[in-house]
């Protein structure tokens, strides 16, 4: 045996269990739960890997399981299972280092006032670490299934651990735990499976306890070494149900048994929003346990990190790196789903190009968005008897619905029953929370209105104060304001909606708007574009290359200019959203409208003395009414204070040339 090598934690693992050992935890019994969670992973795994090699066969023979020992006398607690186990390479990689990018998040998360509950612990697959909330010394044993060589882990949880050969019965894992004097409620036998019964229960693989002895029973033993010997070999029991609750009938389950089962999967401690339990049967048969959550995970906006699902052939886990089980706009789902017509050593290249899974895939979006349109359409029926829009559809929306956005561009076969769902801020709401869905705002159009109108902005206070919604408020038009980075492209793949054609107000012309004008006001429109021909040219002229094109503009009822884009070209907010993600955008210009019956605009049309400064002024002032950043403010800083300046100086003038009383 060779003598015990020490190695030094990374930094990060250092950080974490520092976090561990000196923090303070409401529920130190989650530790019980991530060491279970982790033995039955292993035994899967041996299972799995069993399939493909046929020298780990042998080892499955044997009962699959997990079992708990307390040792009251030494203050210690053993967790072993028979699983895969690992290697030395395997155990220095697993232990020493945390290799997931979820450790940092995790690390900043457990610095905060989150510090206190540890429930999501085993979201950032760091849950082995959990055991030094208890324990002052940790110890593993383990040895690879197909393999002789076993590794002997210690630490105490202080900056780096030992390593060195040892000697293992069979294969897998072993963990002991010398607990610590506030910890030793997790030695009591009660105590011990109540946890496994509250956190493990739908654990697939037993997780087996001593079976108790009853005194009375000890005392009538006549043969003292019986006694002896039936503590030296205990009797099980197992402490949870070990059945897949999946597969058991609705009608048999309670809600209770829904919701542990959910927070086993997703370590949320509150319950799920929604449940969706279905049992497909026919050509195909396989069931899917869904769950919606009711708040949005840390790592929702991670389309990379998939951990959403797991895959299981006839009750046996295959895998829960689940990308084809559902579209990245649903990364949010969690839950199982278990086929009965799939091959168990499934690849990732089966899973790619195989028509079952995209038949699952394919009916477990149809039966997520059906769920969710129940919801929203129980939500419009009580809509009007509240005050507020507080429904469940309305809660799932405030926490899902930018993610859910994205489905317009990865699901275009589903994009009927998408965009029925989706909620938007509009210029008639009270605020900036979406509520408004697009059939409501069909059903409130004015008959004369053809199209649906948007607006893009950056902010929800950009959007509600832009100019370009002048002119629709004047006629009672309602506009979605649209400011989520995904919304720009959202219209570009949503073009219509039952019929109706959905237009930018910053972009092109404004049929519906033209169309309420009356005769008078487009013969007025007509003169105007004549007498202020000249004003446009030199306008344009002093702007140079900054702008498409002058023109005057009936969308304007109280601000002096607006910028536009041309029918066929990128918006402005879409623009700047690129060149913030580090791409190149088109070089576009906008187009520069004015507001004829503005006194400013009026004026320049009678006094072009300072012109140049006026033009550049109301180019600079347009970019800013649309959340713009202009490119050079010192410039546009000395251009008002000319400006300001020589308004003060005529007014001085004014003043001198009155007469005195």
């Amino acid at each position: 045996m060779s003598s015990a090598e020490k190695h030094v934690f990374q930094t990060e693992v250092q950080q974490l269990l520092n976090l561990m050992i000196h923090s303070l935890y409401s529920d130190k019994e989650i530790f019980l739960r991530e060491l279970i969670s982790n033995a039955s992973d292993a035994c899967d795994k041996l299972r799995f890997e069993a399939l493909t090699n046929t020298a780990l066969q042998a080892a499955t023979e044997e009962e699959l399981a997990i079992h708990i020992t307390a040792d009251k006398d030494k203050k210690t607690l053993t967790i072993r299972d028979n699983g895969i186990g690992m290697s030395r390479e395997e155990v220095i990689e697993n232990i020493g280092t945390i290799a997931r990018s979820g450790s940092k998040a995790f690390i900043e998360n457990m610095s905060k006032e989150q510090a206190k509950d540890v429930h999501f612990i085993g979201q950032f697959g760091v849950g082995f670490y959990s055991v030094f909330m208890v324990a002052d010394q940790t110890t593993l044993l383990t040895r690879r299934a197909g393999t002789d060589e076993a590794v002997k882990w210690t630490s105490d949880g202080e900056g780096g651990y030992t390593l060195e050969d040892a000697k293992f019965e069979g294969h897998g894992v072993e963990i002991t735990l010398k607990l610590r004097e506030d910890a030793e409620e997790f030695l009591d036998t009660w105590r011990l499976r109540s946890i496994v019964s509250k956190y493990s229960d739908h654990i697939s693989m037993p997780v087996y306890l001593p079976k108790e002895v009853d005194k009375k029973d000890e005392k009538d033993k006549k043969d003292k070494k019986d006694v002896e010997s039936k503590q030296d070999a205990p009797e099980w029991e197992a402490a949870n149900k070990g059945s897949a609750l999946w597969a058991r009938p609705r009608r048999e389950i309670k809600e209770d048994e829904y919701n542990s089962f959910y927070q086993s999967l997703s370590y949320d401690q509150e319950p799920p929003l929604k449940v969706i339990h279905n049992f497909v049967e026919g050509k195909q048969e396989y069931i899917t346990l869904l769950f919606i959550p009711r708040k949005a995970p840390f790592d929702l906006w991670d389309r990379e990190h998939r951990h959403g699902l797991k895959l299981y052939v006839r009750r046996i886990f295959i895998t829960d790196d689940s990308e084809k089980l559902l579209p990245p706009y649903l990364r949010f789902i969690r839950g199982i789903v278990d086929s009965a017509d799939l091959p168990l050593n499934v690849s990732r290249e089966f899973m790619q190009n195989n028509q079952l899974i995209d038949k699952i895939r394919a009916g477990s979006v149809k039966k997520i968005l059906s769920e969710l349109t129940k919801l929203a359409e129980k939500d419009a029926k009580e809509k009007d008897s509240k005050e507020e829009d507080s429904g469940e559809y309305q809660l799932f929306w405030d926490q899902f619905g930018k993610v859910m956005k994205e489905g317009i561009v990865d699901d275009p076969s589903n994009k009927d029953s998408l965009v029925k769902l989706f909620r938007f801020a509009t210029s008639k709401s009270d605020g900036e929370k979406q509520t408004v869905s697009l059939d409501e705002y069909v059903n409130r159009m004015p008959v004369k209105q053809k199209n649906i109108y948007y607006l893009t902005a950056e902010s929800y206070q950009a959007a509600a104060h832009s100019p370009h919604l002048e002119v629709f408020k004047k006629n009672n038009i309602e506009v979605l304001l649209l400011t989520d980075t995904i919304d720009e492209w959202l219209v570009g793949h949503l073009t219509e909606f039952e019929k109706r054609s959905i237009k930018s107000v910053a972009r092109g012309g404004l049929d519906d708007i033209e169309e309420l004008m009356t005769k008078q006001e487009k013969k007025d429109v007509k003169k105007a574009t004549k007498e202020y021909g000249d004003l446009l040219e030199a306008i344009k002229k002093a702007l140079d290359e900054r702008v498409k094109e002058v023109r005057l503009t009936n969308r304007l009822t109280e601000s002096p200019a607006c910028l536009v884009a041309d029918e066929t070209d990128m918006g402005a907010n879409m623009e700047r959203i690129l060149k913030a993600m580090g791409q190149e955008a088109p070089d576009t210009k906008p187009i520069l409208e004015l507001n004829p019956d503005h006194p400013l605009v009026k004026r320049l049309q009678d006094d072009r003395e300072q012109l140049d400064d006026w033009s550049q002024v109301l180019f600079d002032q347009a970019a800013l009414a649309e959340g713009a950043t202009l490119n050079d403010p010192a410039s546009y800083v000395n251009r008002v204070t000319r400006l300001l300046t020589a308004q003060h100086a005529v007014a001085a003038e004014v003043v001198a040339e009155q007469p005195t009383a």
